[in-house]
């Protein structure tokens, strides 16, 4: 716009739409017209962002022509096409969708509505707004995408219905907090996971599915895509999934393994002795394990910042174990698991080294072998988890 003397006036951008493009000729010049004219009817400040990520049937020219800014991404990948497009928007807000004309860009009120309310990250919910027919294959209408939000309902406590919906909007002051990885469809969840994890205002608002309209197979594989997706859940909640069910397992096996060394335990007609005693000394070294995993992995997450920094329980573990204490503790472990060995070697020289009462000897050797094993397990775990903070620390400082 110009003013009254000649000189250029700017305008702020409220709106930025967003959309990744890979040999999209055939649809995208109606995604954009669709966006440009909601702009116009709704007097937004807008303007259209093309992440190209190397089409080659001309689809730069399509959106150049209609009006949008195109952007390359020599990286392949949806999420390394949105995290450019991202990074050239100039919107107040952004919103994200697919080029496929399988999103309608000309209803987007509701998505700014919720924006300009205040909201960090507003999704689309496709079950609550229509999917036509065709839009969806059934594997992710019925099992993959309920699914995943349903995961996502109960380990993350997200309020959403549709976490895989492309079409949402966000504040783009917040896009650079969540410090976006994923190169690929798992963007999508991550994106969600961390506005979660950082306490994000999330919110979900109905719309619709319409058939993709390129006329091609879409670029979405089902098994690789599903995969990766429920790869990035199960890392992202290491605590639920790894550190609360190990703790379990350590502390079930403790308990009842302690009891039976002393004796045999009958609970109504079930008689419990040293078989069962073997058992809880495989869940002690099991859920050490898992315990051991969940710590790794949380620091190993952050310093691939897939997930944000936390103070959450293996945070705390982490960083006030020390190499010294983790060795400190597997000697205690091991010394008393060979005091264990020598008992049992002076009762077998005491017999002659002929047979042994298994009743009797195992409820020492069980324990005796459990100590030896989770001591060289709690040097090994202290060795790792000092390395990966090491890594950590150095990513960052780097």
């Amino acid at each position: 716009m110009r003013g009254s003397e000649g000189q250029d006036v700017a305008i702020e951008c409220e709106l930025s739409v967003v959309i990744p493009c890979l040999n999209e000729v055939r649809t995208l010049g109606t995604c954009i017209q669709k966006a440009q004219g909601f702009f116009g009817r709704e007097g937004v400040s807008g303007e259209v962002v093309v992440a190209d990520n190397g089409s080659t049937d001309g689809s730069q020219e399509v959106a150049a022509g209609a009006g949008a800014r195109v952007v390359s991404v020599p990286q392949r990948g949806y999420g390394a096409a949105l995290r450019s497009g991202f990074e050239a928007a100039r919107g107040r807000y952004v919103v994200m969708g697919d080029g496929d004309d399988s999103y309608d860009f000309s209803a987007l009120a509701p998505f700014l509505e919720r924006l300009r309310a205040g909201d960090d990250l507003v999704v689309g919910n496709r079950f609550r707004g229509g999917i036509g027919p065709g839009a969806m294959p059934p594997m992710h209408q019925y099992l993959g995408n309920p699914l995943l939000s349903l995961f996502a309902r109960i380990f993350f406590r997200v309020p959403l219905g549709d976490v895989y919906c492309g079409l949402r909007g966000m504040r783009r002051a917040v896009v650079s907090g969540l410090d976006l990885q994923s190169s690929g469809m798992e963007f999508a969840l991550e994106m969600i996971v961390k506005a979660r994890l950082l306490k994000m205002r999330i919110s979900e608002v109905p719309t619709t599915l319409s058939p993709d309209g390129r006329g091609r197979p879409p670029h979405l594989n089902t098994w690789r895509d599903g995969r990766r997706s429920l790869l990035l859940y199960l890392a992202s909640m290491p605590s639920g999934f790894l550190l609360y069910p190990g703790a379990v397992l350590m502390t079930l096996g403790l308990v009842v393994g302690t009891m039976l060394v002393a004796r045999p335990i009958s609970i109504y007609a079930v008689h419990l002795d040293v078989h069962t005693l073997l058992y809880c000394g495989a869940a002690v070294l099991l859920g050490f394990q898992l315990v051991t995993y969940s710590i790794v992995l949380r620091f190993l997450m952050v310093a691939a910042r897939l997930l944000p920094p936390d103070d959450g329980l293996a945070r705390r573990v982490g960083d006030n174990l020390r190499l010294e204490h983790g060795l400190g503790v597997a000697l205690v472990f091991i010394t008393a698991g060979l005091g264990g060995v020598f008992w049992l070697f002076r009762v077998w020289e005491a017999g002659s080294f002929g047979d042994l009462d298994p009743f009797l000897t195992m409820r020492i050797a069980i324990p005796s072998a459990t100590a030896i094993t989770l001591g060289f397990q709690v040097a090994f775990a202290a060795l790792f988890i000092s390395l990966a903070k090491w890594h950590v620390r150095a990513r960052a400082s780097g």
